[in-house]
């Protein structure tokens, strides 16, 4: 069992009444203008003004303590100590709780005295091009480490990825065990710092983007023709702050190439981080393996098996919904008011609340075609070139999974305020309400593809647990 730490009502309010500008700028957080409201320059969908925030990307805010739970990655009882300036609550402890080891200096694995392994392993093993391991070795950015376990009789070697510091110190090890039977171990070293992860820099204003570092060495040896002039990162995992470290040090990197995994994760982590970059003006691209990722793509040119890519389930989803969406799919004259969403609104919670997701589902498709109808017969009244066919591609185009995580329930509160929002347009509009009002039309639209979405993907993943129970009976 764990700690639980009571703070008293007095306490939580306080903490959640910190003013975020002078709390992130006591913390040397760069916070950008925008209006009345403040953006966090490290992640600019984020806007602050007073105790309040909100993530535009992800369409979610609240207050001072849960943007410190989310932004910091902390604890509940971490969060409100650290908004108090360090003024805790009362510690009630469980007899049952171990005592938690304090946090081990970083410090690099001993090295072997020779590479034999990690030659072998890197280029008979995952394929990588002899030159490429060797340049790496000789910049001291990768080596073999020998060692021993805890009763000194076993020997452990591992390839160690090395991550420099601008000022040519070890921050970060990425361990890849050497042994080729079963599921190899792979991980970072303890107190290892992620915005110093294994990359090298070369001349080029360009940034390639990999999830782990065999993707990085793959890419380049499928890449090789003048590779040393780009530089490249290995985010050893999902996190962005290797990456934006290295744009941060280095100003003249104005290009970024996403190559993570071609799988949902990575999927999904590309959309967000390409948004994020473009919002800063970085040119942005993405590049996918043809497999799950780039070493995969090199066995597969040797004729080995390999792991396929996956796609986004929510990505596949919106594609086949979409299609869907043609003219003919709803009646043009449908009542599109206010009052007619809010009772379709009002029956979809229902039958969610009874469990009745099929019917649910329908209702949402039916708001999903009015809302795509009456945007595009907006979009012609004012001249706009956008027919329903446009409108339909926008949609498709500018979902992001990422932005999709949160709760059904919550989509639909999202829905419920723009159709909220629909009642001050109940009057004479202007040409540029009129297009204000078409593109709430369109935000509709788009929360309703995202809660069929989800409950499309609920309902798959019932489906394969009542597949799952059959095989095993």
């Amino acid at each position: 069992m764990g700690v639980y730490i009571h703070f008293t009502e007095e306490q939580k309010l306080r903490a959640n009444n910190v003013d975020l500008v002078d709390f992130l700028q006591k913390r040397s957080e760069k916070l950008l203008p925008s209006g009345r409201e403040k953006r966090i320059a490290s992640d600019r969908s984020i806007t602050i003004h007073g105790n309040e925030w909100y993530d535009h990307s992800l369409e979610y805010g609240g207050y001072a303590i849960d943007f410190v739970q989310q932004f910091y990655h902390l604890s509940y009882p971490e969060a409100v100590t650290m908004l108090l300036s360090g003024e805790q609550g009362e510690v009630y402890r469980s007899a049952e709780e171990t005592q938690v080891e304090p946090k081990k200096p970083f410090a690099l694995p001993a090295a072997h005295s020779d590479m034999r392994r990690v030659y072998a392993y890197l280029v008979k093993t995952r394929l990588l091009d002899h030159v490429v391991v060797s340049t790496f070795i000789k910049e001291k950015l990768l080596y073999e480490s020998c060692e021993k376990s805890k009763d000194g009789k076993k020997e452990y070697h591992n390839a160690i990825f090395v991550g420099f510091d601008e000022h040519g110190i070890p921050r970060h090890a990425h361990k890849r065990g050497l042994y080729t039977k079963g599921a190899g171990f792979k991980g970072n070293v303890d107190g290892s710092d992620p915005a110093y992860n294994f990359h090298y820099i070369g001349t080029g204003n360009a940034l390639y983007v990999f999830e782990a570092p065999i993707d990085l060495l793959s890419y380049i040896t499928l890449r090789p023709q003048d590779w040393e002039k780009h530089s490249y990162v290995a985010l050893c995992g999902l996190s962005e702050y290797a990456m934006t470290r290295l744009l941060e040090l280095h100003p003249n990197i104005n290009r970024v190439v996403l190559c993570l995994d071609h799988d949902a994760e990575g999927i999904e982590a590309s959309e967000k981080y390409f948004d994020m970059l473009t919002g800063w003006g970085i040119l942005c691209e993405q590049e996918l393996s043809a497999q799950k990722d780039w070493n995969e793509d090199i066995k597969a040119a040797h004729g080995f098996p390999a792991i396929p890519a996956e796609e986004h389930p929510q990505r596949l989803l919106c594609e086949v919904i979409c299609a869907g969406l043609g003219e003919g799919m709803q009646d043009s004259q449908a009542d599109c008011s206010p009052d007619a969403f809010s009772a379709l609104l009002a029956t979809t919670r229902a039958h969610l609340h009874g469990g009745r997701f099929l019917q649910a589902e329908d209702c949402l498709w039916d708001m999903l075609c009015r809302a795509v109808n009456t945007a595009a017969k907006e979009y012609r009244q004012m001249d706009h070139s956008r027919d329903h066919a446009t409108v339909q591609a926008r949609l498709q185009y500018g979902f992001k999974t990422y932005e999709n995580r949160r709760k059904i329930k919550a989509r639909l509160d999202l829905l419920e305020a723009d159709i909220i929002a629909l009642r001050s347009f109940d009057r004479v509009l202007t040409s540029g309400e009129k297009d204000d009002l078409a593109e709430r039309f369109e935000s509709i639209a788009a929360h309703c593809l995202k809660s069929v979405i989800l409950i499309e993907q609920h309902l798959q993943k019932q489906e394969q647990k009542q597949e799952m129970k059959l095989s095993m009976q």
